[in-house]
């Protein structure tokens, strides 16, 4: 399907769950959703982490138009035994995991082969976090008011993991941001989360990428590049 075709296409999904315009972008959901978020502005105990890849654009220009600190929190979904696509779970830092334990008993896995992929998805998460940082240590959390950013929730899974582990780190207050989400993903998120913050919550929702004019994925190089100047941007001159 050419662009056109596409963006047509997207424009009568977007029409028949009552937002006919949708994001351009990553980086202009990004600003949309700052305007949400304006309280939480130049605040000296809040920080943005981003969930990487896609969520890291958006909160690249959140953090941009509240003057605050970005880093990551890497959460990496655990797909089943030769159906990748198909998560069973997720895992975050630290170890946190979440799995949908019926789809488990659905699929009938076994505890060898979930400990195998989970493990994979483990590693993964250690060595994004070892890339994206470039040897910068991870922000100290305890106190402070985190707004967990991602490109949008469909099941909300991912999220659920990141709040959990986050709960690890001693944060005061825990606000899950994002452009769009599911209705049933922003309702258990508000069961974990502090507050959860959302441009849009479109009904029917169809996908996170239904809400974009371009979606192609972001790269571990536009990750770096990105953490890179919003790092430069808040070093305190000599």
């Amino acid at each position: 399907m050419d662009t056109a075709g596409r963006l047509g296409k997207l424009a009568a999904l977007r029409n028949a769950a009552g937002f006919p315009h949708g994001f351009n972008d990553r980086y202009e959901a990004g600003r949309a959703l700052a305007l949400h978020l304006q309280e939480y502005a130049r605040l000296t105990d809040a920080i943005v982490l981003a969930l990487p890849r896609g969520g890291v654009p958006v909160g690249f220009e959140i953090a941009h138009t509240l003057d605050l600190p970005l880093d990551v929190f890497v959460v990496k979904k655990i797909g089943a035994p030769g159906y990748e696509e198909l998560a069973i779970g997720a895992v975050a830092s630290e170890g946190i995991y979440l799995l949908d334990e019926a789809l488990i008993a659905h699929l009938g896995l076994s505890k060898q082969e979930i400990e195998l992929v989970a493990s994979l998805a483990h590693d993964e998460v250690e060595r994004r976090e070892s890339t994206y940082r470039d040897h910068r240590p991870a922000p100290r959390l305890e106190g402070k008011t985190v707004i967990l950013v991602d490109d949008g929730l469909a099941t909300g899974s991912s999220m659920q993991v990141a709040v959990a582990a986050l709960r690890r780190r001693g944060p005061r207050r825990i606000i899950v941001a994002v452009p769009v989400a599911s209705k049933e993903a922003a309702t258990e998120l508000k069961q974990v989360a502090d507050d959860v913050v959302c441009a849009r919550v479109p009904d029917p929702f169809y996908a996170v990428g239904a809400w974009y004019d371009d979606f192609s994925q972001t790269s571990d190089d536009e990750v770096r590049d990105l953490l890179e100047r919003a790092f430069a941007s808040r070093r305190t001159p000599p």
